[in-house]
């Protein structure tokens, strides 16, 4: 049986790398990236800019050699112990062939940071290396005057965060529907205008789930398992032969969309390989579709199922997220619409 690999915490003078492996800042946003860096620093972190961040054509910093290349550069620099991009985007997928597996395996882990098209990467060196990296805020969040716990507690979570480690997260109590536009105001901070409640299916509450945690953005997430970049039966029987808690969350797919990706799931047997499916909060909260709402394609393929599922949970792109440890053993309940997490990395 394999070992799940976790970097070691983060500590005042670490070396952070920030480089946009998917899509770049907009001159647009530059303002709220410097108010980011600048916090980074003020943490007692140096900050190591890459050149593939400033600029965004077509959803891409760069052309994507020159992506995987940087990132590569940056994953085998021993001295960096973390890679944060600034945010997700579309096209993280292309430099996964670019990218030396084989050289990555002699090289210091170091944790990688972040979520929505992020985690194809994390995917990528959970599955073929056993890298364990952070789902969690992205680096643009982290704002100085953040105030929302989950999202300021980030960077804390990394400086403790190492083989041993073992932490408790709740629900947050509300949640961001709809926030400002970084380009119009860089010091934007979460608006929690909703209540936070997590839901179980089956209906019976209280709900508890144990496994090792493994997950990430849908929208990619799908075209991932089953190809080398995300094989989960290997996966299960390298590091979870206890069984695995798979975690999504919805960023763009349409309701129709939504339910075929899920039913390909359950045709490829994914669900028939896990101890519980985590969903977090769906960010297509309008869609043109009146027939069928993201909720009811979620209901109809969850309905037939034989494992627990708890849903609406803080993940993805309807802030804030809870840091989530892609390879840690987890026990994740739900009771009376709050919920909890407590991961043990080992």
């Amino acid at each position: 049986m394999g070992t799940i690999i976790y970097p070691s915490a983060l500590k005042p003078g670490s070396k952070i790398a920030v480089t946009a492996f998917s899509s770049g800042v907009d001159e647009a946003f530059h303002p709220r990236l410097e108010l980011v860096l600048a916090h980074l620093r003020d943490k007692g972190f140096e900050v190591i800019e890459g050149k593939c961040l400033r600029d965004n054509f077509k959803h891409a910093s760069a052309p994507p050699e020159q992506r995987a290349q940087e990132l590569m550069t940056f994953l085998c620099d021993d001295s960096i112990a973390a890679i944060a991009p600034p945010w997700g985007g579309e096209f993280a997928m292309e430099i996964l062939p670019l990218l030396d597996f084989e050289r990555l395996k002699t090289a210091k882990p170091k944790w990688l940071f972040g979520f929505s098209d992020i985690s194809t990467v994390q995917l990528a060196l959970m599955s073929k290396l056993g890298w364990s990296s952070a789902h969690c805020s992205n680096l643009m969040q982290l704002h100085p005057d953040e105030t929302e716990q989950l999202t300021a507690q980030t960077l804390t979570q990394l400086t403790q965060a190492q083989s041993g480690y073992s932490c408790v997260q709740n629900a947050s109590n509300n949640y961001q529907l709809n926030g400002e536009s970084f380009a119009r105001n860089p010091n934007a901070t979460l608006q929690l205008t909703e209540r936070t409640t997590w839901q179980a299916h089956p209906s019976g509450e209280p709900m508890a789930i144990q496994g090792r945690l493994i997950g990430g953005c849908f929208d990619t997430l799908q075209y991932l398992i089953g190809t080398p970049y995300l094989d989960l039966t290997e996966v299960k029987q390298r590091f979870a032969p206890k069984g695995i808690i798979l975690y999504i969350e919805n960023a763009e797919l349409s309701p129709t969309a939504f339910k075929r990706a899920l039913l390909s799931l359950k045709f490829k047997g994914v669900f028939a390989q896990i101890n519980g499916l985590l969903v977090g909060r769906n960010a297509v909260t309008r869609s043109a579709d009146k027939d069928i709402t993201s909720q009811q394609a979620l209901d109809d393929v969850i309905g037939s199922l034989n494992i627990p599922v708890i849903f609406d949970v803080d993940i993805g792109h309807l802030s804030p997220n809870l840091t989530l440890f892609n390879g840690a053993c987890a026990q994740v309940s739900v009771r009376d619409g709050g919920g909890q997490i407590t991961q043990i990395l080992k």
